[in-house]
């Protein structure tokens, strides 16, 4: 069993910047492609972003695209969402995911496609 522990969530002003992380454990890490997304209050879980195994790849919902950055670091296991220019409606608890891939350049968009889930982690943007 993969355990996925986000970390990095908290209040932040508008305008301002967070890096969330993500850490998952076992030895197969780099056999994983993984991504991020978010839920808002009253809404439903929502795709944010992707990553391929290889890191080659990535994969932006629009309403991030230029101010949210995807990256991992395999040596480390850890996923990275550096979250820049954040504004009140990134509010949400944010969910690291993965999916075992043979693929090194495959990226997946729907959270159905993942197997494994964090517990989240809650990014509040005051205005």
């Amino acid at each position: 069993q993969v355990q996925v522990v986000e970390s990095g969530g908290g209040l932040v002003q508008a305008g301002g910047s967070a890096r969330l992380s993500c850490t998952a454990s076992g030895r197969t890490f780099i056999s994983y492609a993984m991504g991020w997304f978010r839920q808002a209050p009253g809404k439903e879980r929502e795709f944010v972003a992707a990553i391929s195994r290889s890191g080659s790849r990535t994969y932006y919902a629009d309403s991030v695209k230029g101010r949210l950055t995807i990256s991992r670091d395999n040596a480390k296991n850890t996923m990275y969402l550096q979250m820049n220019s954040l504004e009140p409606e990134d509010t949400a608890v944010y969910y690291c995911a993965l999916v075992w891939r043979y693929n090194v350049n495959v990226v997946k968009l729907r959270a159905d496609e993942y197997t494994y889930w964090g517990q989240g982690t809650q990014v509040t943007v005051s205005s």
